[in-house]
């Protein structure tokens, strides 16, 4: 698994000796961090970009969500955030800052030799409640000045999501089956938003959106709920408990789902789509929305792979991972997997999830490379033996980008890593046979054949090579003209933000929703947030990179 055609730039960590700094013994955090706020919101209330560039680092970050942008930006160096508050400050007018006096606030040093002094805000906008983070690093002189800001659209004034006391409170007595029957069949009316695909990420887009209250409908392939985590092979004993319980949050949340049903196609409409869905009894509707999103997993998984010469004389089985279903299928027999990948963090002491997920997001992705490469050491220093047995079988270990592990590759190709969760140690132990060295030439009737002549018998061949292009799916519904004005899916832009999800896809109306369960349960707020924004016309002038 090369990384060779990808490369992230390696920005300096604001190491202490770096910044000729000490951290003092009797350092009071909050003092320091409660006078930096005060500059910090009398210059921003005041519009006055230059006074806070004056309370940021030469090299420093700020990143934000929507907040100040209504797009997703990082800004690296202070010239760029300068122009940028230049450029914001007006039109986005921030004002009513408060600094949380909490736990959070105060002195981290994640490193013996890295320390800053973290604190949480709130604020508002023109026409958003936000959230923000900043870091702020010593130099040599005992002055402290923001390393990374991080700025957050957390909701709109005046549109709250319906929850707790904002619940509807209405008695509806023996109503509630006929009510939520039409409802869900959107019988007098089309839905505002469509969502194509029923997993985590669609789900979670619904319920954000059914508690800002626009109209959604989720249509699903699969027969139920969860039949795609459901479906998938036997030994991921996890999925079917993760698969009932997205069942019973769609259930428990009331949300709009048609199972068992497809869109067929989409068609533009002025500043709507006309949108054909093919349903599980064999009839048909049709709907006018103003929005498409887009939840149909990371890759085209279609089950695809690279055609090779020989392939029709196989008289084994050919597939692709992610139509295996169990080992079973396969005892007896030969089998080859071609590709070595892997087809989330949790701790029972970490972060409340919000809390988590946004310290998670407020680290840019390319100050994160060094952080990274660290890490990746530390746990390379932990694994040697079993790295030393997997090289000694000749597998190909690397240690990621530039070594930073396996978390760019995630971000930059969704794939070229390995999670393990036992086979590198039967590999080390020769239990898995490897091939390596050699590129695949061709099949064989009995097997593969490889450019330096060998040969390897085989019965059944599996290929384990990605799941394709994302923009599969938006092709198969909006078709190949409209997918030309998509941006692409995935990997990082040159600011280090992801290119084409949870935001502006270069095409009116379409959105892309996907991740893990973390990203989703994050990133569909913004999602919702920005089309509650555009139906309630409050929604600014998105602030976009030009690259």
């Amino acid at each position: 698994m090369t990384t060779d055609n990808f490369s992230l730039p390696e920005p300096p960590l604001p190491t202490l000796q770096r910044l000729n700094a000490t951290i003092p013994a009797d350092l009071d955090a909050k003092a320091i961090a409660k006078a930096w706020f005060a500059a910090f919101t009398r210059s921003v209330e005041a519009g006055d970009s230059q006074g806070v560039a004056k309370l940021i680092v030469n090299d420093g970050y700020w990143r934000d969500m929507l907040a100040l942008t209504w797009d997703f930006r990082t800004f690296s160096g202070l010239p760029k955030i300068t122009q940028f508050l230049a450029d914001r400050l007006g039109s986005a007018r921030p004002t009513a800052f408060a600094l949380r006096d909490d736990a959070y606030l105060g002195l981290q040093q994640p490193y013996p030799d890295i320390a800053w002094i973290n604190l949480f805000f709130d604020f508002e906008t023109s026409t958003g409640i936000a959230f923000g983070i900043a870091r702020l690093i010593p130099d040599a002189k005992g002055e402290w000045k923001a390393h990374t800001i991080y700025t957050n659209l957390e909701d709109l004034k005046g549109f709250p999501e319906k929850i707790g006391t904002l619940r509807d409170a209405s008695v509806n007595h023996g109503k509630w089956v006929d009510n939520r029957k039409k409802e869900v069949e959107f019988v007098d009316k089309s839905p505002v938003v469509l969502i194509v695909g029923g997993g985590q990420s669609g789900l979670e887009v619904a319920a954000r959106l059914k508690a800002l209250d626009v109209p959604t409908l989720v249509v699903e392939k699969n027969q139920r709920i969860g039949d795609n985590w459901r479906n998938r092979y036997d030994a991921l004993c996890l999925h079917d408990p993760l698969a009932n319980w997205l069942e019973n949050y769609a259930e428990a949340l009331e949300l709009n789902v048609w199972t068992s049903s497809t869109v067929v196609n989409a068609t533009q409409n002025g500043d709507s789509w006309n949108v054909r869905i093919s349903r599980g009894d064999g009839s048909e509707r049709t709907f006018t929305v103003k929005h498409i999103v887009f939840a149909t997993g990371l890759g085209s998984n279609d089950g695809t792979f690279s055609e090779y010469p020989g392939m029709d004389s196989f008289k084994g089985q050919i597939l692709h991972s992610s139509r295996h279903k169990s080992a079973e299928d396969h005892l007896g027999k030969k089998v080859v997997v071609i590709g070595a990948c892997t087809s989330g963090v949790y701790s029972e002491d970490g972060l409340p999830t919000d809390i988590a997920d946004r310290v998670t997001a407020s680290f840019p992705h390319h100050f994160n490379v060094g952080l990274a490469q660290r890490s990746t050491k530390a746990v390379a220093d932990l694994d040697k033996d079993l790295l030393d047995a997997l090289r000694a079988r000749g597998f190909k270990v690397n240690s990621g980008i530039q070594g930073t592990g396996f978390g760019p590759l995630a971000w930059m190709k969704a794939g070229g890593y390995y999670l393990d969760t036992g086979a590198s140690q039967l590999i080390a132990d020769g239990k898995i046979k490897l091939k390596t060295g050699s590129l695949l030439e061709s099949f064989t009737e009995t097997g593969l054949k490889f450019e330096d002549g060998s040969e390897l018998p085989a019965d059944v061949v599996v290929f384990a090579t990605g799941l394709g292009d994302s923009r599969a799916h938006i092709r198969k519904v909006v078709g190949e003209e409209v997918l030309k004005g998509v941006n692409p899916i995935w990997g990082f832009n040159p600011e280090g933000e992801l290119n084409g999800v949870w935001r502006d896809m270069g095409v009116k109306g379409l959105w892309s929703m996907l991740g893990n369960l973390a990203l989703c349960r994050f990133h569909s707020k913004h999602i919702s947030l920005q089309i509650k924004a555009i139906e309630e016309g409050v929604f600014g002038e998105r602030y976009s990179a030009k690259f």
